[in-house]
């Protein structure tokens, strides 16, 4: 799956910029995640049209790239995410970040940045975790 990602200057309103350019242009925010420091933030985002919105950020001065990313569909039941999560461990694979995937499901979900892509989707799957694809949640 890609993820838009977004390079923000740490400054009032910024984020709200991004945002606005997003919804001028009719593109849906299916989830986010923001990180920040003290200079600059990181604004993550699975959206309806990633090519659209990197295309009109871009256009307006931020800086968008796409990142690959797996969205892990993970049953409603204790331990689930610890189960995925230690898939990956037992496989050698480093989870750059996660965060809360919305759907329209009633299954848990979630996004990862493996170190590993490929490495991941396999352990993930031999561990018999699904995942979410773009046709799934737009």
């Amino acid at each position: 799956m890609k993820q838009l990602s977004v390079f923000l200057e740490n400054r009032e309103g910024r984020l709200e910029e991004a945002l606005g350019i997003l919804k001028d242009r009719n593109i849906n925010i299916i989830s986010m995640s923001v990180a920040d420091t003290a200079d600059y933030g990181m604004l993550r985002l699975i959206v309806n049209d990633v090519e659209k919105g990197k295309e009109a950020l871009q256009k307006e001065g931020f800086s968008a790239h796409f990142s690959e990313v797996i969205a892990v569909r993970l049953p409603h039941v204790v331990g689930s995410l610890h189960d995925a999560l230690s898939s990956l461990s037992k496989a050698g694979i480093n989870i750059e970040y996660l965060y809360a995937l919305c759907t329209k499901t009633d299954e848990a979900a979630i996004v990862i940045k493996p170190s590993d892509k490929d490495g991941a989707v396999k352990a993930l799957q031999a561990a018999g975790f699904k995942f979410f694809t773009d046709g799934d949640l737009f």
